[in-house]
């Protein structure tokens, strides 16, 4: 299906920055499956890899910014992001999954988390992803915004985050993606609620063992 072209935009392309947020907290995962909890997750010098079948999320914006933390070695990283924000987001079919290695074993471990796949999608509230790529099939945009900019006050940054003010950032009243294939540094929600929550560990990665 060709992407939908308005403006001078193309949206297959444009959907790459436009980044749903769609990762969950593993650490906590079981406390969010029994109800809303505040969550944030990351993994300090590693990015992980987010799959969804469908995204639906109102008050979208979005703006860019530096992640910085700790590789493996305890070296200082940045990571160039795109930070998307959410006032709420439903979604379907969520996986997400995060390689770790084991130097003295020379090997890796995969956990991976999955939800939202029984009928009853993921809830998340006050929602934030710094993500890295990002794939998807199709995306729409209702009323959205394109060139704000970064330090206006529409603009919804996370706590103590600051922005630049003469930055690009863009926003829509709601955004729906399909199909997602997403890798991220970080996120952080209000709250995370995940129905039919699943964890599991195993050794290795790639296809069949991650998410994609």
């Amino acid at each position: 299906m060709e992407s939908q072209v308005r403006g001078g935009t193309r949206w297959k392309r444009f959907a790459v920055v436009m980044v749903p947020s769609v990762a969950a907290t593993a650490a906590i995962g079981v406390a969010l499956a029994q109800g809303a909890l505040a969550a944030s997750f990351s993994v300090s010098g590693q990015d992980f890899k987010v799959k969804a079948g469908k995204l639906v999320g109102t008050g979208f914006s979005q703006y860019g910014a530096i992640d910085s933390g700790k590789s493996l070695e305890g070296k200082d990283e940045a990571h160039p992001v795109a930070v998307s924000a959410f006032d709420h987001a439903s979604i379907t079919n969520m996986c997400q999954s995060v390689v770790t290695p084991i130097p003295f074993l020379n090997k890796q471990v995969t956990l991976k988390l999955t939800a939202g796949d029984k009928g009853t999608d993921v809830q998340a509230d006050q929602l934030y992803i710094d993500v890295a790529n990002l794939d998807s099939t199709m995306a729409e945009f209702d009323h959205i915004d394109i060139g704000v900019a970064a330090g206006s006050a529409k603009m919804k940054p996370k706590d103590g985050e600051k922005t630049n003010p003469f930055g690009f950032a863009q926003q829509a009243d709601k955004a729906t993606l399909t199909n997602v294939q997403q890798t991220a540094w970080a996120t952080t929600a209000g709250t995370f609620k995940l129905s039919n929550l699943h964890m599991g560990l195993s050794w290795g990665s790639g296809e069949g063992i991650e998410c994609y």
